[in-house]
């Protein structure tokens, strides 16, 4: 299908019948049908060969750290260590269990794409009314549509009454979209189509006929299934950093024991035993507990976050929400409270400030810093009554809250009223409906025939401000008299309502000397002597909570744009009451750009325009992905927030995901990998704070445990290049790395958060997993270790200790300097005497586990069998402990120093949570 077919909406409804050859009354035939779907197929989304699943579960062990533990394990399996390779076995398979059952997001996503279609359509075949299942559609076929049909496939509309559509799930319009038949601009956007409807999408109100005119994987929700394939999944920076931090450290350990290996060699040295030190180096510098440290810590994370309504669906998502530097997020629902709510209020000439949220009501009416009754002001009163009178909705109250049942537009109308003290029911019963006419899209107003309490009839309209105007000849004064209507000065109040991106109606009455003994007047469109009563203006307000996140994100470095469907007015006006910082334009206001503003743009324009501005407004589904890419490309990492089908490829590609539990379609949630259970933007703004804490305990983690693993294979090293007896054996070396992990390391994924952990800048993805600083401090930690295990071996076999005692005395110092050295790891920067003991109690908890266990490979004759270990004197327990103490005041001197030579600010620890 050449471009020009694709632009449906740009041709008459003669052109589009007589390109499909189909017939406006009659549709397709069955021989037609049947070609047709020989050529284009079923009207279903195409589903791509899905992965094995044993295909899906081997892939789990293509990863870095994995091949380091299935190194040790066979090692150990080597070594005859049955129970060592079983552990570790088992932190492969769990790790492996794990990713199996986070994986999935993409086939998922399209199969809950593909459930969106509809499951039948009424159409006009051979010029019988059938009703068939949707995958029978075929481009041509004429398509009647109902209230609450769902669209069974993209249609050009040729027949239209009073069509309303809900496509807030494709275009992100929380309004429905009212459909009509005129042809359109060839560079409409998607949800400016108003002459066609899409798949999936819902028809609320009227009714209609159409022409098929793309079906299946051609379709809109098609197009965005495709993109979802196609988007690119970027690693998170966790996954990227400890990847080639893996690498690098499995090419280290294998050189390293390659060194040993010859170095043994060329000393004359017995093969076997020389194999056995080359093994012993590599088993003792394979941190075995990395993996499973990480992946516990991020489900610790994981926990957390839930608990403040943000469910991890893929594990490292957690600490690639502390690396965000920009946060995309949709503005219906997140960032606004989904309620249309009256702000301002124009009646006999003069406005009022609506005060508080959608759930109160009682005086909140304010005009210049004064609250203002209605009893005082006819003209107030009768422009709140004629909103509650001329309405088909109501207000209930669902789980503490004011719910609308109905239109969210009339809903306001009520809650504005309300706030006045108008009670809808009694309202109504005091002042009977005897007639209506309904909204329809040609007229543009509702009018309603009532009998007063006082028993006089009048007529209330209420619609768009052109329509209604052009009805009135007189407008109602606050004293109840009427005057001449000064068009010009309420068209001056609406032009600055709609700058501030209120959505208007007006009001009108027609009373006794207007004539309002019934609607047959204005049915005839020979009434235009109405009084204007004034105008209403609402819109979606910002949430309070959202308003703060904001701030905080930005005061953190983290950027936040706002990416909807809306119009560019509204969607400006909502980022400046928000707080949302960027480019201003020579209006002060912040630069809003559009989806049709963005299709001209070249690559490079596109690429700075999307670093630069922050408002973007009617966008189409794949300019979202392209936004995300963007600025990806510029260096960003970038979490992208949505509910519709239309955000779901933008979430795929984007660093983190993050779906609407509530308001969300099942699609964004499964192409997501966090979805929030509040719809709240200030979750995104907590989950991010958990982010950076994790990653502060990942690193904790890792500048904690590699000092072990260094300093036992240059302990080992050193002994194979001096030609002495190996300090530490290779079940020693498994001993040591799995029981500090478990008892020592995995202490610090419980570190609760540090202050001014969010007055941080968000971290730059291009900087290495560990600072040089940290590098430097592990080094020097590796050669105390070395140094201080390597001089007690020796000292033991020069005093005439036995080499299983001399062995133990340098395990026992392993774990004794790695018990203080937890101490200082707490913090990187603050003083441990600045941190509470306490504060993380399973840090004492877990130095006394594993003092305990170490007591029993030193003293239980069972594990001095297993491990060949000995006992030792209590003399020595005092010169170990008094060299860890060393090392712990050393460090601590050293991080002194180091936070004073980089003026460090480090906030008071009194606030870590």
């Amino acid at each position: 299908m050449d471009e020009k077919h694709a632009l449906w909406h740009h041709q008459p409804e003669s052109e589009v019948i007589e390109r499909l050859a189909t017939h406006v009354k009659d549709g397709l035939s069955e021989a037609e049908v049947d070609e047709r779907r020989s050529r284009f197929g079923e009207n279903r989304i195409s589903q791509q060969k899905p992965v094995p699943p044993w295909l899906r579960f081997l892939r789990q062990f293509h990863n870095p750290l994995i091949y380091i533990l299935l190194v040790a394990t066979a090692v150990t399996l080597l070594l005859a260590e049955y129970v060592d390779a079983g552990v570790i076995a088992a932190v492969v398979l769990a790790n492996a269990i794990i990713g199996y059952v986070q994986e999935s997001k993409a086939e998922a996503a399209i199969n809950a794409l593909r459930e969106m279609l509809s499951s039948r359509a009424t159409v006009i075949r051979a010029g019988r009314k059938l009703t068939l299942p949707a995958v029978e559609l075929v481009p041509g076929d004429l398509v009647l549509l109902a209230s609450g049909d769902r669209v069974p496939a993209d249609l050009r509309l040729i027949k239209a009454q009073d069509l309303q559509v809900d496509e807030s799930a494709l275009t992100g319009e929380s309004v429905a979209a009212e459909k009509q038949v005129a042809i359109l601009a060839a560079d409409a956007v998607l949800a400016d189509r108003t002459n066609q409807v899409f798949a999936g999408t819902l028809v609320t109100y009227g009714q209609a006929t159409g022409v098929v005119v793309a079906t299946g994987d051609t379709t809109e929700t098609g197009k965005i299934a495709h993109m979802i394939t196609e988007a690119t999944v970027i690693d998170t920076p966790l996954t990227q950093k400890i990847s080639a931090f893996s690498k690098l450290l499995l090419w280290v350990i294998l050189g390293l024991a390659a060194v040993t290996f010859l170095v043994g060699m060329v000393r004359g040295q017995d093969i076997v035993d020389t194999f056995m030190a080359a093994v012993a180096l590599s088993v003792a510098a394979i941190p075995e507990g990395l993996p499973a440290v990480v992946t516990i810590t991020l489900a610790i994370g994981v926990s957390k976050m839930a608990s403040r309504n943000a469910i991890i669906r893929k594990l490292p998502a957690v600490e690639t929400l502390g690396s965000t530097t920009v946060i995309c997020s949709d503005k219906t629902g997140t960032l606004t409270e989904n309620r249309m709510t009256v702000q301002q209020l124009l009646s006999g000439g003069a406005t009022t400030e609506v005060k508080g949220n959608h759930d109160e009501t009682g005086a909140a009416l304010h005009r210049e810093g004064q609250s203002v009754s209605v009893a005082d002001d006819v003209a107030l009163r009768e422009l709140l009554l004629c909103g509650t009178l001329c309405n088909d909705s109501r207000l209930v109250e669902k789980n503490g809250h004011v719910q609308t049942e109905g239109d969210p537009t009339e809903g306001a109308l009520l809650t504005s009223a309300a706030k006045a003290g108008f009670s809808h029911a009694d309202t109504e019963q005091a002042n009977p409906r005897l007639d209506t006419i309904p909204f329809e899209s040609d007229r543009q107003y509702m009018a309603t025939h009532h009998r007063l309490a006082d028993g006089r009839p009048v007529i209330y309209l209420k619609g768009s401000m052109e329509r209604v105007l052009a009805r009135c000849q007189q407008q109602l004064l606050a004293d109840g008299s009427l005057a001449p209507l000064d068009a010009k000065a309420v068209e001056t109040v609406a032009h600055r309502f709609a700058a501030e991106g209120l959505r208007l109606l007006a009001f009108a009455a027609a009373y006794p000397e207007q004539g309002s003994e019934n609607l047959a007047a204005l049915r005839e469109n020979s009434q235009d002597n109405l009084v204007f009563l004034g105008l209403q203006a609402m819109m979606d307000p910002p949430r309070v909570e959202a308003i703060e996140s904001v701030a905080a994100c930005q005061q953190s470095g983290i950027r936040v744009k706002m990416i909807t469907g809306d119009h560019a007015l509204t969607a400006e006006a909502i980022a400046r009451q928000i707080g949302i910082k960027g480019k201003l334009g020579e209006d002060g206001r912040l630069l809003a750009y559009t989806g049709a503003q963005l299709s001209a743009m070249d690559e490079a324009t596109l690429y700075r325009v999307a670093d630069e501005a922050s408002v973007f407004a009617r966008v189409a589904p794949e300019q979202k992905l392209q936004l995300v890419n963007a600025l990806q490309q510029r260096g960003h990492v970038v979490a992208m927030t949505g509910d519709g089908v239309n955000d779901a490829p933008a979430l795929r590609q984007a660093d983190i995901g993050v779906a609407m539990g509530i308001t969300g379609t099942e699609v964004a949630k499964e192409a997501a990998d966090m979805v929030l259970t509040d719809d709240n933007f200030a979750s995104i703004r907590a989950a991010v704070e958990e982010g950076r804490g994790v990653y502060d305990n990942l690193i904790k983690f890792i500048t904690w445990i590699l000092p072990t693993n260094l300093g036992q294979g240059l302990v080992i090293m050193l002994a194979v290049l001096i030609g002495a007896t190996l300090p530490v054996l290779p079940v020693q070396a498994l001993w040591l790395n799995m029981t500090t992990a478990i008892f020592l390391g995995l202490m610090l994924a419980f570190e609760p958060k540090e202050a001014g952990i969010m007055a941080r800048p968000p971290r730059d993805p291009g900087t290495a997993i560990l600072s040089r600083e940290i590098v430097s401090r592990i080094l020097v930690i590796s050669l105390f270790l070395l140094a201080g295990a390597f001089w007690l071996f020796q000292w033991a076999l020069e005093s005439g200790r036995s080499v299983e005692e001399a062995r133990t005395l340098a395990v026992t110092l392993f774990v004794v300097v790695q018990s203080f050295y937890l101490i200082n790891c707490r913090s990187l920067n603050l003083s441990a005497f600045q941190v509470p003991l306490f504060s993380n109690p399973l840090v004492p908890v877990g130095i006394l586990l594993m003092l305990a266990s170490q007591l029993l490979f030193i003293y239980s004759p069972t594990m001095n069998l297993l491990f060949q270990s000995a006992p030792i004197l209590w003399q020595d327990w005092l010169l170990i402990l008094g060299y860890g103490l060393v090392v712990f005041l050393l460090i601590e001197g050293e991080k002194s120093l180091w936070v004073r030579s980089r003026k460090v600010i480090i906030p008071a620890p009194a606030s870590r949570r």
